[in-house]
């Protein structure tokens, strides 16, 4: 598609006329990791502090390695995989990207 195909929308902070694909770039969140590094679905990342897991009655250790992850709508936190605890939400603050 080139630019003339490209919709253009009115942004009202600049005030200007934009494309609706880079308005729509910049609609989506940054999700970051605890170095600022950019996460995005299926990655892996790996704690940088021991946690203790609410309700589970466990501690999970630093470096422990979690496997596809996945955002959620807020951009303090996702959803991970563990084998041992199901349905796991950790905040982004306590999570490096592997």
């Amino acid at each position: 598609m080139s630019d003339d195909d490209d919709p253009y929308v009115y942004d009202e902070a600049s005030g200007e006329w934009r494309p609706a694909s880079e308005m729509a770039a910049l609609a989506q969140p940054q999700v970051r990791d605890s170095a600022g590094n950019l996460l995005s679905d299926g990655d892996q990342v790996t704690l940088i502090k021991d946690l203790k897991v609410k309700g589970a009655g466990q501690t999970l250790k630093q470096g422990t390695l979690i496997k596809s992850i996945r955002l959620t709508d807020n951009v303090d936190e996702i959803d991970c995989r563990h084998s041992s605890i199901k349905g796991l939400v950790l905040r982004t603050e306590f999570v490096r990207k592997r």
